[in-house]
């Protein structure tokens, strides 16, 4: 029989899907004013990839990352997700978000992205969110699964989340 161990805290990031920048920016707001300090931003960058967003958001989409200073406990996620889908909808207009807000955490071997969506490769964390590796560390870096959407291959995106990692680690060093 193994050894109950609780697990290490873990990195808060989000990805945020936008058109509006004074939406962002009470987003950001918000989420600082929640989540604590940001430390770490990813310049915006079209978001072009799927046209999932265009009905409800529109078109000409960017995204942005954004890390959280505080580590968190992982049985936090679904609770953050629940409260950033909230944030969503205080921002929609005409019952259609206007922001995408995708909470998920950094640890020293993965990303883990929350969604209410069920597929094969997700496991219920709590309360209809679904936990999803979307990318694994190998040899020191992050590495996408068949599963990953395509901007988190992009390597401009692997880079900062490697970024966020390194944060991560030298943080945990730190810790009491």
């Amino acid at each position: 029989m193994g050894k109950i161990q609780i697990p290490d805290k873990v990195k808060l990031i989000a990805g945020i899907t936008y058109k509006n920048e004074e939406i962002l920016e009470n987003v950001l707001k918000r989420l600082s004013e929640i989540y604590g300090e940001i430390d770490c931003r990813l310049n915006p960058y079209p978001f072009d990839y799927t046209d999932y967003y265009k009905d409800e958001l529109g078109d000409n989409l960017k995204k942005i990352f954004v890390s959280f200073t505080e580590l968190i406990d992982s049985e936090m996620l679904p609770e953050i997700k629940i409260q950033t889908n909230k944030i969503e909808y205080k921002y929609a207009k005409n019952n259609k978000r206007r922001v995408n807000i995708d909470p998920g955490y950094i640890t020293s071997g993965k990303l883990v992205l929350a969604t209410t969506k069920n597929y094969s490769h997700r496991i219920h964390l709590a309360k209809g969110i679904y936990g999803d590796v979307h990318l694994n560390i190998y040899k020191g870096k992050f590495r996408p699964n068949p599963w990953t959407y395509p901007d988190y291959r992009e390597e401009f995106v692997i880079e900062f989340l490697g970024k966020v990692r390194e944060i991560y680690l030298e943080s945990l060093a730190y810790q009491p």
